[in-house]
């Protein structure tokens, strides 16, 4: 709950960004070569062949401790990877275990900071080895023997059955005094002790809980703790096309995403993390909340601005490689929706009252009076010119009516019938502005013929009833026009070489959020069979280890984009409530 490691298939970390999130990487190998830092565990081979992957990988039961399994000739050997939640700086420990026989094992360790450009000064102190760069060291202790070798250092050992050899990599302040000796074996026990009494909270218990159960432990661990705030996804620049420019940094808190978490989170009995984002929510936009920003750093920073890192070539040469986020100072009218929902459902689950939270969705609403008729960004951030996307104006007819909720309960005080009248303003606009009456659907902006996905979430924010024939329209008209031929669907037409309304050349995959969104809908209109089909279709998608990306390729088959992503976990728990709560689902 402070960054994330990704570990491949092979045992190598090809992606660590230290200490946050949203740090330098010092393993950056995910979007280049071995050149940018890499950390492998696993047997020992020859010098000039590939590394073996894994025979078998899993989770410990509930939990986000790895376990990669490797049979060879001589025997059988497991690598167990963690990162144990603790108050001080993280840590990423590695326990190497004999199964049986006697295996040779090799680590090899490429620190390499700032995204792969800076060679630390690697050195020992005592018998712990330590790699600093200015601000950063990093402290390996293992009781394995190491040496270094072409600016790598490498530890060469047998195990036998039973045997444990570990190492523990620690970041630590460069100017502070060394870290503490590290417990592998003790933190390995209080890791897998918090996600099992983390895990006894939820209160979901139907059909689905294996894949709602990996979910939320996907979401717990993508939100920062020390500040309650929720990243996206813990990766930069994964391509949401293999080779194309559509790479986007989404190590950071965005209102629509870190809500919606919420939501699921608040579903499945976890208020503690829903009163840390409200908590987190509160600080990021005191003093200022008429300058709403869409995406804010995990502990509340404004400023995100984007650079491009030209010595990266990107993951399978997919370039540019990004950091920070222009989309920062777009205009996005459905995150004031996104976040009133957030907060009212926060009311309606019982979250204690916060009377700043209250005053904050009416400042909101102030602003959102005067602006809501605006032409904006949009949800999926378009870099093309701002049009009057319908789903804006749908969050935006949310926001209202959640904030009139709220007065009607008596904690907030406002111009109720003002906004009762405004609500029924922007509700008449959208229906007669954003609704083609000859193919009887919404479109994706006034005036257009395009379809675009978000308009799936009509019924489920309850601005039309899921029976009326135009909502019945829409979804109809999105299967036939937007969905791939595995039915799953696309967010909006995308123009190929030219530049479409995103302001992008390129295509992208199917986006995995908005295919869950058409099986909740199509389960709110009667079509539970349907609905249920397309769930377990998008549930086989997931990798070996239960997680999701943010798409998924048809073409290439394979998925697309940062990873994990909070914005496909989310909905995935949400269709699974929904066909649990319906009886919709098989044996």
């Amino acid at each position: 709950m402070q960054t994330a490691a990704l570990v491949c298939r092979d045992g190598s970390v090809d992606w660590l960004c230290l200490p946050r999130f949203d740090s330098h990487a010092i393993f950056a190998g995910l979007l280049g070569t071995e050149e940018h830092g890499f950390w492998r565990v696993g047997p020992a081979g020859p010098a000039d062949a590939e590394p073996a992957p894994a025979d078998r990988r899993r989770y410990r039961g509930d939990s986000l401790i790895l376990e990669s399994e490797w049979d060879t000739p001589r025997g059988t050997v497991r690598v167990t990877d963690f990162m144990p939640p603790r108050d001080g700086a993280p840590q990423l420990i590695r326990i190497v275990e004999g199964v049986s026989g006697r295996v040779r094992m090799r680590s090899s360790l490429r620190m390499r900071f700032s995204y792969g450009r800076i060679v630390p000064w690697v050195h020992k102190v005592g018998e712990r080895t330590v790699a600093v760069a200015g601000p950063d060291s990093v402290w390996i202790d293992t009781e394995a023997e190491t040496h270094g070798k072409d600016l790598t250092t490498y530890s060469d050992f047998t195990v036998t059955p039973g045997e444990r050899i570990t190492f523990t990599l620690s970041w630590q302040p460069s100017h502070k005094e060394p870290p503490a000796l590290p417990d592998p074996e003790g933190s390995l026990e209080a890791t897998a002790d918090f996600w099992r009494e983390w895990v006894e909270h939820c209160t979901y218990h139907g059909p689905y809980r294996e894949a709602v159960i990996r979910s939320l432990i996907t979401l717990k661990a993508l939100t920062y703790a020390p500040t309650g705030g929720i990243v996206a996804a813990p990766t930069t620049s994964l391509p949401e096309e293999i080779g194309g420019v559509r790479n986007w940094d989404y190590r950071y808190t965005w209102l629509r995403d870190a809500a919606i978490t919420l939501s699921s989170l608040l579903r499945t009995g976890y208020r503690e993390e829903a009163r840390a984002w409200r908590d987190w929510l509160l600080r990021a936009v005191a003093g200022d909340p008429e300058n709403l920003q869409i995406m804010y750093g995990i502990a509340g920073e404004r400023e995100l601005g984007e650079a491009e890192l030209d010595w990266l070539p990107g993951y399978e040469n997919s370039g540019p490689v990004r950091v920070g986020n222009g989309a920062a100072n777009q205009l996005q009218l459905d995150v004031y929706g996104e976040v009133a929902e957030a907060l009212h459902l926060g009311h309606m689950t019982g979250l204690s009252r916060n009377d700043y939270a209250s005053l904050l969705q009416i400042k909101l609403i102030n602003y959102l009076e005067t602006h809501w008729d605006q032409p904006d960004e949009g949800i999926w951030e378009v870099r093309g010119p701002r049009r009057h996307f319908v789903h804006s104006k749908v969050m935006a007819w949310v926001a209202v009516d959640r904030t009139i909720k709220l007065i009607e309960s008596g904690d907030a005080d406002g111009p109720l019938e003002r906004w009762q009248a405004l609500r029924d303003d922007i509700h008449r606009d959208v229906c007669e502005k954003g609704y083609d009456k000859e193919r009887n659907t919404f479109t994706q902006s006034y005036g257009s013929q395009e379809l675009d996905a978000s308009l799936l979430l009509i019924p489920q924010m309850g601005f039309l009833p899921p029976d009326d024939k135009r909502v019945i329209g829409t979804i109809e008209a999105i299967q036939r026009e937007l969905s791939t031929e595995d039915g799953f669907v696309l967010r909006y037409p995308t123009a190929g070489e030219e530049a479409g309304v995103d302001g992008l050349e390129g295509d992208e995959g199917a986006f995995l959020a908005c295919s869950f969104w058409l099986a909740d809908d199509l389960a709110m209109i009667g079509r539970v069979d349907e609905a249920r089909t397309l769930f377990e279709k998008l549930l086989a998608l997931r990798n070996d280890l239960g997680l999701l990306a943010e798409e998924w390729d048809p073409r290439l088959q394979r998925q697309v984009g940062n990873f994990p992503q909070a914005f496909s976990h989310v909905p995935l728990i949400d269709t699974a409530l929904r066909l649990t709560a319906s009886g919709a689902y098989g044996g």
